[in-house]
């Protein structure tokens, strides 16, 4: 499907070009201004550099005169407005209009969508020619978006829609290995006589402390690496002015009271 984004009456011209760049992002460059503000909006620098290098996509755009002509050859078009109308289209979310329109037998074969001036948004009769009218799911108290970032997100959504992009690298697999539970226990009992040391743990009164921590790395699914991380830290601070005989003090403590941590 042919996807074309239409601003209409843009008044801003970093949001042409935050526009582009949303575009190219999703791997889109069908770009067509109507009536801007500025006529020579594609060259202005606040354009260029809000593009951020997605200057093909500023090349490529077409500026005309009335929205009949960028309409041109798009079969379904999809407004975009943060509150429903009483009037008009049907009002729905993005992802869910998408998930439907794809699974039509037949397809538009030309998809537009249409975005509004910054001060006053789309005019009612532009919503009226549309199919539908896309709303994004926002905070009720405030639902102002920037026209590149509503962008954005229209075009992330039906970037993923069209079953995103099946040429893109595989995500990296982590190849850590995970710590076996001898080794977190060792770091666990590390990590005690650090605590101990402290005297942020008290081994006559130590309540559930470890058996939280235990259950916290648990959760957590350490590596190797993070285990050496932690042991590091626990010897570090053993290594401290006057730790290692505290450390070892307590140890006895222990053992000569025969006390075990409460479970």
């Amino acid at each position: 499907m042919q996807t074309r984004f239409i601003l209409i009456q843009t008044s801003h011209a970093g949001n042409v070009g935050a526009a582009a760049r949303a575009m190219k992002t999703m791997g889109f460059d069908d770009l067509v201004l109507v009536a801007p503000r500025w006529a020579n909006v594609l060259r202005r620098d606040e354009t260029i550099q809000r593009a951020s290098g997605a200057l093909d996509v500023l090349e490529k755009c077409r500026i005309v005169d009335t929205l009949d002509e960028a309409l041109d050859g798009m079969t379904h078009l999809c407004a975009t407005a943060m509150t429903p109308r009483d009037f008009g289209p049907p009002t729905t979310t993005p992802r869910a209009h998408f998930a439907q329109l794809t699974q039509q037998a037949e397809p538009p074969g030309g998809v537009a969508f249409l975005f509004g001036s910054e001060r006053f948004g789309m005019r009612n009769e532009d919503v009226y020619r549309c199919h539908t009218c896309l709303s994004i799911p926002s905070n009720p108290q405030f639902g102002s978006l920037n026209i590149g970032a509503a962008l954005q997100v229209i075009a992330y959504d039906w970037r993923l829609a069209l079953g995103g992009f099946a040429d893109a690298p595989p995500l990296p697999v982590s190849t850590a290995r995970l710590a076996d539970a001898a080794q977190v226990s060792g770091m666990l009992s590390h990590l005690e006589q650090a605590l101990v040391a402290l005297e942020f743990l008290d081994p006559t009164a130590p309540k559930k402390l470890m058996p939280r921590l235990n259950s916290l790395f648990n959760r957590a699914n350490l590596t190797q690496e993070e285990i050496h991380i932690l042991r590091g830290i626990a010897k570090s601070i053993l290594q401290l002015p006057g730790a290692k005989a505290t450390s070892k003090a307590v140890s006895s403590e222990v053992r000569d009271s025969g006390h075990e941590p409460s479970v």
